[in-house]
This record gives structure tokens, C-alpha cells and sequence, in this order.
């Protein structure tokens, strides 16, 4: 059960007070890790104080990073961040359940069609070769953390489509063509603000900007088998690199 009770002749500040009850309720998860805080109007009756007294609460948290202010939304409790290898052998999977947490994932539409120049260029292949496309939201602990866009050639990989849906993850797609042991050639990160269907699908406003990925995966033999972009939520996610 949550504390609201603040003293008022104890020589700390209210806000200051705030602050620290705010904090206690975080780290023994009664403010969840992406929930939303109180409005300050609710936070402000719960502890009789005026809004200014809250607002100033709220910020020392922002400060401190436990929590995310969305102008227009609220304000929310930070998330835990992953820690995204980028390395020979990137997957997914197995870096969230190295740290200790459940990966999840949906495939959104599966679809064929002709490659344009980025996806042409990145595959090695004919503009307008045909290519599967695969569009797939990435989860962790249940909540949404990237959108991603993934390219295949369609004549080395028929019925790609199908066995994704089977086997439920690019890994072991690519594995059922004995590719299993697929390795990272190349990866480009940016920054941009998210477009309205990702930031639906991430569930995050669209002020909040997208670390976006970019990535040819190479079989053994260094022929390219898969071109993917990836948009990860930026607060959700940080880039290692190995080297």
C-alpha cells in the first residue's frame, strides 16, 4: 500500500518530500516500470499541496531519471533500458534473455513484392527482383520496443513467409534454409522522429524520437540474405558495440 502522508514542521521541503515517497512507490513497483503517473491535479489532493508543490516534484524525479515527461501525455515511469549488442552474430532473442527478460514478438503482414533501389542494393539483386517482406514488432516483458521491416530474396527463400509463421522467429526462419549461422555485415544507426503508425504501434508519442537501425545479414559464404530497418523506442533501448 502506498504513503501519502507528508510532514509539514519537519524542516525537509514538501516537494522534496514528494519526491521521495514518489521514489519508495517506483522501486518497489507500485508505480510501475511504463505506467503513468497521477495527473498533478490527483497528486496534489492526495497530498494536499497546490501544483507548483507537485510540479517540482515531478522534475527532481525527471532529473534523476525515473521518470519521462511527454508534453501532452503525462508524465511516466522509466522504463528499464536493453542493452542491444551490435556484433557479428545480433539476435534479439538471445540478447533480451541474456539480460534476464522475455522477448515477444508479432508478425504484423507477410507480403512479396519488387525490390526497390535500397533493398535491391543491400541484397545484391535486380531492381524489381522479387523479395519478401516481413514487418514485425519486437517485445520485451510484453511491451512493445521495435517495428521491423525485413527483406528476403523471394527465389532463394520460397515460402519464406509461411515458415516464419511456423517457426515464429527470423533466426530459425533463416535456419530452416540453412542459414542458421547468418552473421551481421554491416549496421547503420540514425535518429528521426517516428512516424504515426510506429509510434501507435510503439505506444509512445510522436515528440519522442526512434533509434533507427539498418543492417544486411550475410550467410557463410558472404552473400546477403536478409536487409532489415529497424525503429527501436529511444528510452526503451541503448546500442552497445562490440569491438
Amino acid at each position: 500500500m502506498s504513503v501519502s502522508r507528508i510532514e509539514r514542521k519537519t524542516g525537509v521541503a514538501l516537494w522534496r518530500q514528494i519526491e521521495q515517497l514518489l521514489t519508495g512507490e517506483i522501486e518497489i513497483g507500485v508505480l510501475e516500470a511504463g505506467s503513468r503517473l497521477p495527473t498533478e491535479p490527483a497528486l496534489a489532493e492526495r497530498f494536499g499541496v497546490n501544483r507548483h508543490t507537485v510540479r517540482r516534484a515531478v522534475s527532481a524525479l525527471a532529473d534523476r531519471g525515473l521518470v519521462k515527461v511527454e508534453q501532452g501525455r503525462g508524465s511516466f515511469v522509466a522504463e528499464h533500458v536493453l542493452d542491444y549488442l551490435i556484433g557479428p552474430r545480433t539476435r534479439f532473442s538471445e540478447l533480451v534473455h541474456k539480460q534476464n527478460r522475455n522477448p515477444g514478438g508479432t508478425l504484423l503482414f507477410a507480403r512479396r513484392e519488387p525490390a526497390d533501389t535500397v533493398v535491391a542494393d543491400a541484397l545484391e539483386l535486380a531492381v524489381g527482383a522479387e523479395v519478401h517482406w516481413l514487418e514485425t514488432l519486437g517485445e520485451m516483458d510484453g511491451r512493445p520496443i521495435s517495428v521491423g521491416s525485413h527483406y528476403f530474396p523471394a527465389d532463394r527463400f520460397p515460402d519464406l513467409d509461411e515458415v516464419h509463421r511456423r517457426e515464429g522467429s527470423i533466426t530459425r526462419t533463416l535456419t530452416h534454409y540453412g542459414c542458421g549461422d547468418y552473421e551481421r555485415r554491416v549496421t547503420k544507426v540514425t535518429a528521426r522522429m517516428p512516424s504515426a503508425g510506429d509510434a501507435e504501434l510503439l505506444l509512445q508519442g510522436r515528440a519522442r524520437p526512434v533509434l533507427v537501425t539498418e543492417s544486411v545479414n550475410v550467410d557463410s559464404a558472404g552473400q546477403p540474405v536478409e536487409y532489415g530497418m529497424a525503429r527501436f523506442a529511444a528510452d526503451r533501448f541503448q546500442i552497445v558495440f562490440e569491438t
